[in-house]
This record gives structure tokens, C-alpha cells and sequence, in this order.
């Protein structure tokens, strides 16, 4: 049978498509906060801005939620490790038998019917935890933005700043002055919450 090769590429595109998901969504998400003013308030006051690839490098909870989901990810190809290679064996098993002229046609085609359906759910369990990988991961991104712009409005709740920016590297804000980078301050602040709710649990 010429299905192993199809077996593998699926396995290969679940292990892709788990570190895109994994290493990009996590970052890209986030900077959804540029549409999120949290400060409304006529005035003179400031607009500042935070670095997200500083937040997430020092960002403990973002620290946190990635070890969870590269773990999640090494356990998930694991198991796909181990139905593949019980797949490939059964197959090569029956490819000797068939060779050898040990099996009746009715065998083999009996055994090639259960190859397949195998095959099949090879392919829906790879399809399946791919799936799940993305919904936990849009669950975590959720749970970070919203972290993240729940904080920033209890830090601005003077009404300081009228707009807080986020900055990424080559996005829409391609200069700022450093005296409006305000990330190391909210970065401490959002480890001492994390750390907090952490102890409290």
C-alpha cells in the first residue's frame, strides 16, 4: 500500500500547523489592542505607547500560557507518534504476508478494508487535535487581551492618557518618542497582578 507517505504528511501538517498556531496567533492577536483607546477624555492628556514584543518577552502569565501550550503540543505529537508507528507497522505486516502469498484474497482484502478505515481515523484524530489546538489557543488569546486591556484601564483610571498604543516592530507606528514607551512600568504591574491572583488560587 502507497498510503504511508499520506499518513506522514498529515502528521507533518498537524506538527506546522501546532507551532504557527502556537509561536503566531498568540502574538498577532494582541495587536488588536491598537483599536482599543482606553481613554477617551477631552483634554491635554498623553498619548503613550507600549512595546508588545517587550510585553510578551517579560510577561509572566504570556510565559506561562506558551510552556502550557508547547506542552500540550509535544503530548498531542506523541500520541500521533505512536498511532503511526502502530499504522506503519500493520502495514508493512501485511504488505509481507502478501508478498510471502501467506494470505487468501478474501484475507487481504479483508485486511486492506481495515488498513484503510484505519487510515481514516488516523487522519480524523490528526484533523481532531489540530482543531482543539486552535480553539484553546483563541481561548488564551482572549483571556490575555483581555487581561492585558482590563489592567491598562485600571492603570489609566485618572484619566492620564487619552490614547495608549501598542507597538510592534514594522506595524502602522513607526517612530515614537521613548519618554511616551510606558511598557516597563505596565509590564511590572501586570507581573504583580498575575503573581497575586497565582497566590490566591
Amino acid at each position: 500500500m502507497k498510503n504511508i507517505s499520506l499518513i506522514v504528511n498529515a502528521v507533518l501538517a498537524v506538527a506546522i500547523g501546532v507551532l504557527f498556531i502556537l509561536f503566531f496567533s498568540l502574538r498577532g492577536q494582541v495587536k488588536d489592542l491598537d483599536s482599543h483607546p482606553l481613554a477617551s477624555k477631552t483634554g491635554d492628556g498623553k498619548i503613550v505607547y507600549i512595546n508588545i514584543d517587550t510585553l510578551y518577552s517579560k510577561y509572566d502569565m504570556y510565559k506561562d500560557m506558551k510552556a502550557m501550550m508547547e506542552d500540550k503540543q509535544k503530548k498531542m505529537e506523541s500520541e500521533m507518534s505512536v498511532k503511526k508507528n502502530n499504522y506503519e507497522k500493520n502495514v508493512m505486516d501485511y504488505q509481507d504476508k502478501a508478498k510471502k502469498g501467506l494470505l487468501l484474497r478474501s484475507e487481504q482484502e479483508k485486511i486492506e478494508q481495515q488498513l484503510y478505515g484505519d487510515q481514516q481515523n488516523l487522519m480524523k484524530i490528526s484533523q481532531d487535535m489540530q482543531a482543539q489546538l486552535a480553539e484553546e489557543t483563541r481561548v488564551q488569546n482572549n483571556k490575555l487581551i483581555t487581561t492585558i486591556v482590563d489592567y491598562l484601564k485600571e492603570y489609566n483610571k485618572n484619566g492620564a492618557y487619552q490614547l495608549i498604543l501598542s507597538h510592534v516592530y514594522g506595524g502602522n507606528m513607526l517612530y515614537a518618542d521613548v519618554s511616551l514607551d510606558i511598557t516597563n512600568d505596565v509590564i511590572k504591574g501586570l507581573n504583580e497582578k498575575y503573581k497575586s491572583e497565582r497566590h490566591n488560587k
